[in-house]
């Protein structure tokens, strides 16, 4: 733990000096946000105020972004040789790629708030009481753990920084064929089974619910299955490639 702790220091100084990417995880969303409420907004029909269909989905898309930078930090380290000097110093690689994931926790929470300010800033008014807020809350973090662990497996997959970035692609895909951004009845009907069996589509209906204040039923657990089962997964893998690239 000790050394998780320190490895998560050093993963945030380094965010600290890489300004450039910093802003991008932050203004991206932000500016995604802006052109679907007010150039697309009055053209979707959702059935209530689109800044508040709309944010939920922002805030998976923000976070998830976010997460996927771990697979290039990740990469760097292996591609650099520093990974060789913390073996020397007794440091495994459990407590490295937790580093990595704590440090991503760290930013995408910070990156996640800012969004919500800009959203209550063009009219998004949640109704959610505290319980409704640490349930949320708690949904974002499990899905940025699970996905910041995935991303240091794709990390440790790819031979290049460049080629780890392609992972932020696959990740940031992901909301635009789910009830992100439009209801899923909207979409064709081929598209129907995806949009409704994959991972974020109940978190982000899991987040409506809860910041409205409105019956969620069972679709929370359905979206911390579904982090658990990629946490599960994740971190096994990480766990395997780690010893790969390092015997």
């Amino acid at each position: 733990m000790s050394s998780a702790l320190t490895m998560t220091g050093r993963s945030l100084r380094l965010s600290r000096r890489n300004v450039d990417a910093v802003i991008t995880s932050i203004l991206l969303p932000v500016m995604l946000m802006l052109i679907f409420v007010y150039f697309f907004g009055g053209a979707i029909e959702t059935g209530t105020q689109y800044v508040t269909y709309v944010v939920p989905g922002v805030l998976v898309l923000c976070s998830g972004f976010g997460a996927a930078s771990t697979a290039v930090a990740v990469s760097d380290d292996m591609k650099g040789g520093i990974v060789d000097r913390f073996r020397s110093l007794d440091i495994g690689g459990t407590a490295i790629l937790a580093g990595h994931v704590g440090a991503s926790v760290a930013r995408n929470l910070v990156a996640t708030t800012l969004v919500l300010g800009v959203a209550f800033l063009i009219g998004f008014r949640p109704a959610a009481g505290p319980l409704g807020w640490l349930a949320a809350l708690g949904l974002l973090v499990a899905y940025i753990t699970a996905v910041s662990w995935l991303s240091a497996a794709a990390g440790l997959l790819a031979r290049t920084p460049e080629a780890a970035g392609g992972f932020t692609f696959f990740v940031m895909f992901l909301p635009y064929p789910s009830s992100a951004f439009v209801p899923i009845e909207t979409m064709p009907s081929w598209l129907h089974g995806f949009s409704e069996h994959q991972p974020v589509t109940p978190l982000i209906e899991s987040l409506r619910g809860l910041l409205l204040d409105q019956p969620v039923g069972s679709t929370p657990w359905v979206a911390l299955a579904w982090c658990a089962g990629l946490l599960v997964v994740a971190v096994a893998a990480s766990g395997g490639l780690f010893a790969r690239r390092t015997r």
